[in-house]
């Protein structure tokens, strides 16, 4: 629905079906049409695939997205959606992102359905998203799990931090792939965000519903609001304490522990507490799939009684790693972009430091060495 939504507002359909051919899915072919769903013309996608033979894993998918010709953007966000997934799948069924298996969402028609929204939405140069409020029905659904209560748990999973309302239909009205869509690419729900209207496009659901019009509507302008990231914004959750009892010795080991159990960054500061006393808050950032391992590495780690979650967003750039060598020694550099521009360089510190003890030069000579060879490199 998403997809036909942006074809119907202008996205080039042989954009996206020269961008889906590239993936090297063989039998994958969009299928397109205009229905109505109470009266409102609307374009159904569909795609002509082979059934599936076998649940794809994480790895699977990423492997197939990569292999494909999309453009930096597209990929990144075909990328995140179905990460988005994967961490849901995850916290549903207790295990690790990679060890889950997609099922409906790993089928060819569903990537499919994720890439050309990716593509589509490329086409039209978008560059952020929003979306209205989320309506959650009531009922329940069949899956290859069995039978679920609607919303689906991964659906639930994936709308963390979305604002939704309940409606008193039993018709799935938002499935993991739609939520995932809208958890890993839009920057907020609510109102229409000011804007200077230029498209509009109707996405058609497979069923036809009496108590509304089953589709799903793109609105397309030029924001006249300040200009947002166009990177995604990534769920994640801030987990703290406070101690005032800690031996400060054993700080650094207690951060260690949240890295190891997956924490994007830690933190410590100083505070004043209770009874005048002098203490630390101690923070951690996770994605969501690593929330409860940081939680408890801080609660064995340290004297705390007790951590608090709240849930954050994060916009990060798109980041790859390249190596330059200062007089022989191996060093990484840490490189992030944004829409395709450089926007930071950065030689890895661990790697100036041991190349500074291999070669006898000063570490901040290697550093500006590093970052010499980095843009070098980056002109030639």
């Amino acid at each position: 629905m998403i997809l036909g939504a942006l074809l119907d507002a202008g996205a080039d359909e042989s954009y996206v079906r020269e961008g889906l051919a590239s993936l090297g899915l063989a039998g994958l072919e969009l299928e397109v049409a205009t229905e109505l769903r109470h009266g409102i013309g609307a374009r159904r996608v569909g795609f002509a695939a082979p059934e599936q033979d076998r649940a794809r894993s994480w790895a699977d998918v990423r492997a197939i997205i990569d292999g494909g010709r999309l453009p930096e953007r597209a990929r990144s966000r075909a990328q995140a959606i179905f990460r988005a997934l994967a961490e849901a799948e995850a916290r549903v069924h207790r295990v690790e992102p990679d060890e889950v298996h997609f099922h409906e969402v790993g089928a060819v028609d569903a990537i499919g359905d994720i890439c050309g929204t990716a593509l589509a939405l490329e086409q039209l140069g978008i560059d952020a998203v929003a979306c209205s409020p989320i309506p959650a029905p009531r009922g329940l659904v069949d899956a290859a799990h069995g039978r679920l209560p609607l919303p689906a748990p991964a659906t639930l999973e994936l709308l963390r931090g979305a604002s939704v309302y309940g409606v008193d239909i039993e018709v799935e009205l938002v499935t993991p792939t739609g939520a995932a869509v809208i958890s890993a690419l839009s920057g907020g729900y609510g109102p229409l965000p000011r804007m200077r209207l230029e498209q509009v496009g109707y996405g058609a659901g497979g069923r036809d519903i009496e108590q509304l019009p089953n589709i799903v509507r793109a609105v397309v302008g030029e924001s006249l609001a300040e200009e947002a990231p166009a990177a995604p914004a990534e769920r994640v959750a801030l987990i703290e304490t406070n101690l005032d009892d800690l031996v400060p010795e054993l700080v650094p080991d207690a951060a260690e522990s949240c890295f190891a159990a997956g924490a994007l960054d830690v933190w410590v500061t100083p505070v004043q507490m209770k009874k005048g006393r002098p203490g630390i808050v101690v923070s951690a950032l996770a994605r969501p799939a690593e929330e409860r391992a940081v939680a408890k590495a801080l609660l064995r780690e340290t004297s705390t009684l007790g951590v608090r979650i709240s849930a954050a967003r994060r916009w990060e750039l798109e980041r790859e790693w390249r190596t330059v060598e200062v007089d022989g020694a191996p060093v990484r550099i840490k490189v992030g972009w944004l829409d395709g521009e450089r926007m930071n360089v950065a030689p890895e510190h661990d790697d100036c430091a041991a190349a500074a003890r291999r070669t006898g030069r000063p570490l901040k000579s290697v550093w500006a060495a590093a970052l010499a060879a980095a843009e070098r490199e980056a002109q030639a």
